[in-house]
């Protein structure tokens, strides 16, 4: 326990914030999964909903932040990535949305 305290003495304001943003990213990665399985179990089948790529985008976002900070090249790099993946999925929702308004009955063509 006084390695705990030791540690947490020891710990500035600064680090404390950048410790708060990184819990606070983790838990918006990890809510995507949380609503993909309420999601699911309301269908009774695998469903992966909108939202679910909304919380990707920004969990991964502020995870990216978090390693950008830590300096760490192996979590900015799969950070990354996964944003490539997100805002992919994300553009793809976007457009079909769009294309559902310019082909609904009574758009201006």
């Amino acid at each position: 326990m006084s390695g705990l305290a030791t540690w947490w003495a020891s710990v500035t304001t600064t680090e404390l914030i950048w410790l708060s943003v990184g819990f606070l990213a983790q838990f918006m990665f990890s809510m995507r999964f949380l609503l993909q399985w309420i999601y699911s179990e309301r269908a009774q089948a695998s469903v992966v909903p909108e939202v679910f790529w909304y919380f990707s985008f920004l969990g991964g976002a502020m995870l990216l932040v978090y390693a950008i900070h830590r300096v760490d090249p192996v979590f900015i790099l799969g950070q990354a990535m996964g944003l490539v993946i997100y805002s992919r999925n994300i553009y793809f929702i976007w457009r079909s949305k769009r294309q559902g308004e310019q082909s609904a009955p009574g758009a201006a063509e």
